[in-house]
């Protein structure tokens, strides 16, 4: 283990009870789902048709559940961390998830956030692995788009 990934373990093991940190809002445009479904071949009407999709219990178009669960990478640049630097970091990873559940549709145009609270930290040799749990918010709605439980690995000197 490295003196860098052992003082970022007592560093993260601080965070761990604290209220969750909020980022920025970020717009859910029809052109990024419409982009999404020709990237995944997703290309579902409740995504893609306005007309058909203003018929559903939507009433109009939504972002793929995938799509909204791959914002976090970017939402989750805009929380900040109020911990300082790490040092010695030689990369960050995406070590997987938890949990995920798709708790309510994201429809399009809505502005959307993310929230993140630490909840464990484990450290693995040179690695240290931090659990978040993570929300995204809508924009005046009264339940959030997605909870999961994102693990992140940073490999350290």
């Amino acid at each position: 283990m490295s003196d860098n990934a052992q003082a970022a373990y007592e560093t993260l093991q601080g965070l761990i009870g604290q209220e969750p940190v909020v980022g920025d809002w970020f717009q859910m445009t029809q052109e990024r789902v419409n982009d999404f479904a020709d990237a995944t071949l997703d290309h579902q009407f409740i995504h893609l048709d306005p007309e058909k999709a203003a018929q559903t219990p939507f009433g109009g178009t939504i972002a793929h559940g995938f799509l909204t669960l791959s914002m976090l990478v970017h939402l989750s640049t805009s929380i900040p961390s109020d911990f300082g630097k790490l040092e010695g970091v030689l990369m960050g990873v995406n070590y997987g998830m938890n949990k995920v559940r798709f708790v309510n549709p994201v429809p399009t145009n809505a502005r959307i956030r993310a929230t993140a609270a630490t909840v464990n930290v484990e450290i693995k040799g040179n690695a240290v692995d931090q659990t978040r749990a993570m929300t995204i918010e809508i924009e005046g709605a009264d339940k959030p788009a997605l909870i999961a439980e994102w693990i992140g690995r940073t490999v350290f000197a």
